[in-house]
């Protein structure tokens, strides 16, 4: 369990440094250079992820809680949320006339779906730790940018397509899930 923790919060300090410790940053681009930094962030996150994935296969879960059968299609329905959401960051949508920070609101979303569906130690360490994490960046984020200025309204036809990306990659996701994960989406 240490490694999934540790992975956890690796990947949530790399990502509260741009806002609790632009000292930090500013000191190490001012003494190594832009590009050094950006390669010692990105490095710092494929670390966090490797603890992450190498925590939770080396982790046995203890059930904390299960929910009925009927929380699943709850689970499912949060996740197709999740990927609208994320699937509107760093695009002109009406997602993001809406919601400021709509890859980071489906992460959180992410993680309620996956808590739901899975009541495990390791689980609430990882969704929960993550879900938290992003819950925790909003504020910190709108804090360091100041006033949202929301984005124009897109093109419908942008947004169709958007929406329509969004769903073929949720689909995808849910057809290779036991593949990369070991647990079917939808149980035999």
């Amino acid at each position: 369990m240490i490694w999934l923790i540790l992975g956890v919060a690796l990947w949530s300090v790399v990502h509260f440094i741009p806002s609790l410790g632009l000292a930090l940053k500013k000191k190490i681009i001012s003494r190594f250079g832009d590009k050094v930094y950006k390669i010692a962030f990105a490095l710092s996150i494929v670390a966090s992820v490797l603890l992450i994935v190498l925590g939770w296969r080396s982790t046995t879960p203890e059930m904390l809680y299960h929910l009925p059968d009927w929380s699943r299609p709850l689970t499912i329905f949060l996740m197709l949320v999740a990927f609208l959401l994320m699937g509107a960051s760093g695009r002109k949508t009406a997602i993001g006339r809406v919601i400021r920070h709509p890859q980071l609101s489906g992460m959180v979303v992410w993680a309620i779906a996956h808590l739901i569906s899975n009541g495990d130690t390791r689980s609430l360490v990882l969704f929960g730790g993550l879900g938290l994490w992003a819950l925790i960046e909003i504020p910190l984020i709108n804090a360091r940018e100041g006033e949202w200025v929301k984005p124009e309204k897109p093109p419908i036809g942008a947004e169709i397509k958007g929406i329509v990306i969004s769903f073929v990659v949720f689909v995808v996701v849910m057809f290779l899930h036991p593949y990369f994960t070991g647990a079917p989406v939808i149980p035999h």
